[in-house]
């Protein structure tokens, strides 16, 4: 009778331990949240957590950009950390000396081109995508993306994660001084910005 006791007492801890493993787990892929206080915007909001502003309001069922403060939004998962570190270092060596905007505007051609039908459809591929040999992004090709991304580049891929979706839908840039490829210059301008122009 007393070892009947004891192996039950011994699986039920095996099992409470088990259960105590594998339970993190489970949770570490559910969203998050944020309550909303004083100030906040859905920009804000978006900027600070690397999630599109529309995305939000679609997850949260919002149909115009009223907060109350104490509200608690659900904040969906946008991209990984590794993704966003990639796109960053990807910003830090194209943009390098661009203007600030220039740098958002960098990352948002390559999010647009994971949004595109006509790319890859998840960061990595885009950015290490070889066409006929040659990599769509110089930084790629010599190992400037290899170099860490400044702060700035962080938080322009910040500000175009939360853009994501909005704007001219630019999915290149060129430097029309330094650019080699006369099928890049027949694209439409959508701006211009720094030393880069963009186009679709």
């Amino acid at each position: 009778m007393k070892k009947t006791i004891l192996k039950l007492v011994a699986v039920s801890t095996l099992a409470l331990s088990l259960v105590a493993i594998t339970a993190p787990q489970s949770k570490a892929s559910a969203a998050t949240t944020h309550q909303v206080t004083a100030g906040d915007t859905l920009w804000l909001i978006g900027k600070k957590h690397g999630v599109p502003v529309k995305t939000l309001m679609s997850v949260n069922k919002k149909s115009s950009h009223l907060l109350l403060v104490g509200e608690k939004l659900t904040i969906p998962e946008s991209l990984s950390s590794a993704d966003r570190d990639l796109l960053a270092r990807l910003v830090h060596a194209e943009a390098k000396g661009e203007p600030y905007a220039g740098k958002v505007a960098v990352a948002t051609v390559v999010l647009n081109r994971v949004d595109s039908s006509l790319f890859p459809n998840n960061v990595k591929d885009v950015i290490y995508q070889n066409v006929q040999g040659a990599y769509a992004f110089t930084p790629v090709q010599n190992g400037t993306i290899n170099q860490p991304a400044d702060a700035e580049a962080k938080e322009a891929v910040k500000e175009a994660l939360a853009y994501r979706g909005m704007g001219h839908k630019s999915l290149y840039f060129y430097n029309p001084k330094t650019a080699k490829s006369d099928w890049i210059k027949t694209r439409k301008v959508t701006l211009t910005i720094g030393n880069h122009r963009f186009a679709k």
